[in-house]
């Protein structure tokens, strides 16, 4: 797993998942850009990150910012992307503009990075789904139907972008920033009760996640695939 003189581009690089990936990328000796929709998001993350990381205020929702972004940048040897903004609530309860807006954040976030990422030859880009889409979950069909979405992308894309990988990572339930908003004994409540039902007992961190985007990217005999890290939540 070596990454030395590689560039990489991570999407909602700026904290989670994204986060750790970029960690893990550049301990790995390559070079990395973090991308957020907030500038001060991405400020605040390379300072943590220190190095030579670079940072740029990207929207995945804007396909005209991203062509033109791409278009001023060599091609990245890998690509990953966590950046999402979804709304989950049972199908009859969801505002259907929420539901709009969640799909077209992490599907057509997705797609229109795709269109636009100038990759090298023989690199990768890298989606993240989540496990909802082999195990649903009642009140959460939407999510679902979004992850499930991605990773059938997944699979056209690496036949379509050939010799560039595609590969797709599905999380379980991760220890990230966006559970900070739960009182810390809720919080510790949820993660105590959900790590008892999974087979690892344990709850996941962005560094799990960070293992298998690494490893996607540097095993040449990988795309088209869907990998769940997910402490068996997909069969419990």
């Amino acid at each position: 797993m070596d990454l030395q003189g590689k560039t990489v581009l991570v999407l909602g690089g700026s904290s989670g998942i994204g986060f750790g990936v970029a960690h893990a990328v550049q301990a790995l000796g390559a070079s990395v850009t973090i991308a957020s929709r907030s500038a001060e998001h991405v400020d605040a993350a390379r300072a943590r990150l220190g190095g030579t990381a670079k940072g740029t205020t990207l929207d995945t929702g804007d396909a005209t910012a991203l062509e033109r972004f791409f278009a001023e940048q060599a091609p990245f040897d890998h690509v990953f992307c966590s950046a999402a903004r979804t709304k989950v609530a049972a199908v009859r309860e969801l505002p259907l503009q929420d539901a709009y807006a969640s799909f077209d954040s992490k599907f057509w976030g997705a797609y229109r990075l795709a269109r636009a990422a100038k990759i090298a030859d023989r690199g990768s880009l890298t989606l993240t789904s989540g496990f909802l889409s082999i195990r649903p979950r009642a009140g959460a069909a939407i999510q679902g139907a979004i992850n499930a979405g991605l990773e059938g992308l997944t699979r056209g894309l690496a036949l379509e972008f050939a010799p560039v990988r595609v590969n797709c990572v599905s999380p379980g339930l991760i220890m990230t920033e966006m559970y900070q908003t739960l009182d810390g004994d809720r919080r510790r409540a949820m993660f105590d009760g959900a790590a008892q039902k999974l087979p690892v007992g344990q709850i996941g961190t962005p560094e799990h996640v960070a293992t298998q985007a690494v490893a996607f990217m540097t095993n040449p005999y990988m795309t088209g695939t869907t990998v769940y890290v997910d402490g068996g939540g997909a069969i419990a």
